[in-house]
């Protein structure tokens, strides 16, 4: 197989076999689960995952577990030729490079393999087995889309069942998702090492996702402005270590990023809604008050960003910053 071939399968027992030869040969395998629409964000992960292990596998699919009946699955950017272009140039890339691993396979199933029962985006009306993981995915995020990491733990975990991969990565973007994804994996002793790629973003400070381009050219000038108010809170904290304080609080933080906020998007004519803006633990994500310099914490918040022309929705927007002292573990 050349550098650039990948396979691309539909079904299961490929995976099996794939595992199976990669024990016998003592090789690594990582996973690099995604929804395609892949950019650059994504390309950071693989080749973060190709550094160190042998066998990396992307899967490209869309889950319909993460979806509400009022969200955007049959609108979700779907982009499987381009997405396996990306795939075949990185690994002439990390040929050139002589990195460790190169991919080897991209899973893309269809939903009758992955949900044998079918899968109903009302979830009262969902058969079968799925995992959920309280009190963390009720918060945050949880709030306004209560169905999300229900279906988002479900989906990842059946795919590590059937890559049994040693190493997953997932990107700091979606920062509740990693906080829960990791207790998912300590709770029910998932044989799977977790890694954490930092937020990859564009050249303004945008953090990249698949759903930018729902933005349109008005919003996404204002848009990198959400990231300069979550800094400008961010500086409150290295302030505070620079000058060896033991605690920030979470009012002189907030302060800052409301005053980051205020104004944000009027010279575009474009208006952010502020959902929340959260000051968290790294464990169980409950609100800090005080923040202890030397553990850190979450800064986290998510934005909606209201129409600016007729056939536009309004877009959310998504982001954080990891609140580091010397004692943080993350």
């Amino acid at each position: 197989m050349s550098s650039s071939t990948i396979a691309v399968h539909r079904t299961i027992p490929p995976f099996r076999a794939l595992r199976r030869d990669a024990t016998l040969a003592s090789e690594t395998v990582a996973l690099v689960p995604t929804m395609g629409a892949l950019h650059a964000g994504h390309i950071s992960l693989i080749h973060q995952a190709a550094q160190t292990n042998h066998n990396i596998v992307v899967s490209i699919f869309v889950n319909p577990a993460q979806f509400a009946p009022t969200e955007d699955l049959d609108s979700y950017p779907r982009t499987f030729t381009s997405d396996l272009a990306k795939l075949q140039n990185l690994n002439v890339q990390l040929e050139s490079e002589g990195a460790l691993g190169r991919v080897k396979a991209v899973f893309a199933p269809t939903v009758e393999v992955l949900y044998p029962n079918g899968i109903p985006l009302d979830t009262k009306q969902q058969k079968g087995a799925f995992v959920t993981v309280q009190p963390l995915a009720s918060k945050l995020e949880g709030g306004p889309r209560p169905h999300f990491f229900r279906g988002v733990a479900t989906v990842v975990l059946k795919l590590f069942n059937i890559v049994q991969p040693d190493v997953a990565c997932f990107g700091q973007k979606d920062v509740q998702q990693c906080v829960i994804l990791k207790r998912m994996v300590e709770d029910l002793h998932v044989p799977v090492h977790l890694v954490i790629g930092g937020t990859i973003r564009e050249e303004d400070g945008l953090a990249m996702s698949s759903r930018n381009v729902y933005l349109g050219q008005k919003r996404r000038a204002a848009a990198p402005g959400f990231y300069k108010a979550l800094k400008q809170a961010e500086a409150v904290w290295l302030e505070a270590l620079k000058s060896g304080r033991q605690t920030v609080s979470r009012s002189e933080v907030l302060e800052r990023f409301y005053e980051g906020m205020k104004g944000l998007g009027e010279k575009e004519g474009v208006q952010f809604v502020v959902e929340y803006v959260s000051i968290a633990d790294f464990k169980e994500l409950e609100e800090l008050e005080y923040v202890d310099t030397r553990k850190g914490g979450i800064l986290s918040a998510a934005v909606r960003v209201l129409p600016v022309e007729e056939d536009q929705s309004p877009v959310r927007l998504i982001d954080n910053i990891i609140l580091k002292g010397p004692e943080t573990q993350w």
